[in-house]
């Protein structure tokens, strides 16, 4: 899991953010939405424009060095703090994984030009460059000694280069280098918006119709749109070798995209993205869902993060809707708040001792969590 994430200079953020997502507390309710000390269930508040979107982006920075996934690269075009005079953005990853623990920190003066990189696993350097001073990489791998170190003007990820071109043997080190690139290369990023906007997991973009369709999740998708309250029944209209999602009204069938609601479509295009976070068989390691619910009624805005609750994967949701702020549904150290200070959560936003029978959304709003 991701256990703190640190960004300088990177769009919005000209001073260092910190997410720390273990300082937790010892709550004995909603247990689960913490595993091992780390939350890997959250909420993220804060007022337009303060950076909820930017701090998903950040993070999921490292997807375009690491991966072939999709890297939204539309995204990152104004890359550096536009106020800094520093040419550089900084990220500080830490994870926790099975076979121990990561630091991975970088600076790149752009989504692809990476500057400088080192990778620390269990307190050890595993990998380093620094383009600054040399073209030559430092690498400690079990397995990489005979690696030509020197990658002459290459900007390829140190992580990367080792991950093409070894075979490394099985100690606990290498193993946490694979387990680091599994996740990776399962985290999602994307927006509850009728667009499809999204980053790592996959490459391309599929038709969410047409998806639903093809893994014969029909009935299913039929049945998560009544337990939302949008009580309908659907079909598939055949033409060809094309088949076409649609409501059945009896003797007539119309396309699901003619006539849905935006309510409707956002909720179609989370069930595309549900469809691969369920089952332990998921692949899904880490996501991240930005505005989830912009177009959701707050009673269906509590049914997606109950079963958002239900996933493997660790889960950031940014929103505004405080009525979701409840111990009910997380606990005081899964709710995060972001301003221009920095981000927090409730249980350390306050001096008060919380406990599983405080209304938090009462006291939010009468202004208890601003320290």
């Amino acid at each position: 899991m991701l256990k703190k994430f640190e960004v300088t200079n990177f769009k919005n953020f000209k001073d260092t953010l910190s997410f720390d997502l273990s300082n937790t507390k010892m709550y004995e309710f909603n247990v689960e939405c913490v595993s091992k000390g780390v939350v890997n269930k959250s909420l993220v508040y804060g007022y337009n424009g303060i950076g909820k979107s930017n701090l998903g982006f950040a993070i999921f920075d490292l997807i375009s060095q690491l991966t072939d996934k999709n890297s939204g690269a539309r995204a990152y075009a104004n890359y550096l703090n536009a106020s800094s005079n520093s040419d550089l953005a900084e990220f500080k990853y830490e994870f926790s994984l099975k076979d121990g623990t990561i630091l991975y920190e970088y600076g790149k003066s752009n989504l692809e030009t990476l500057i400088y990189e080192k990778l620390s696993i269990n307190g050890n350097e595993f990998a380093s460059i620094d383009r600054r001073v040399s073209t030559s990489a430092k690498i400690n791998a079990a397995g990489a000694e005979n690696l030509k170190t020197d990658v002459g003007s290459s900007f390829i990820s140190i992580v990367t280069y080792i991950k093409k071109n070894t075979v490394l043997e099985d100690n606990a080190d290498n193993r946490c280098f694979f387990e680091l690139l599994e996740f990776v290369n399962g985290m999602l990023f994307f927006r509850s918006l009728e667009k499809n906007h999204f980053i790592g997991l996959e490459q391309g973009r599929g038709f969410i119709g047409s998806d639903i369709l093809e893994k014969d999740n029909l009935n299913d998708f039929e049945e998560f749109l009544n337990e939302a309250g949008i009580e309908c029944k659907l079909a598939v209209i055949e033409g060809g070798e094309s088949k076409t999602l649609a409501f059945d009204f009896g003797d007539k069938k119309i396309p699901f995209y003619d006539i849905a609601s935006q309510g409707t479509r956002s909720l179609a295009l989370f069930y595309y993205w549900l469809q691969r976070l369920r089952g332990e068989d998921t692949s899904v390691t880490f996501l991240f869902i930005d505005e989830f619910d912009a177009f959701y009624h707050h009673s269906l805005s509590a049914l997606i993060v109950g079963m958002l609750r239900k996933i493997k994967a660790q889960v950031i949701i940014t929103t505004h809707n405080t009525s979701l702020m409840t111990n009910e549904l997380l606990r005081p150290d899964c709710y995060f708040l972001m301003n221009k200070h920095g981000i927090n959560s409730l249980a350390n936003s306050t001096v008060k001792e919380l406990r599983e029978a405080h209304n938090i959304e009462k006291m939010y709003k009468a202004g208890s969590f601003s320290g």
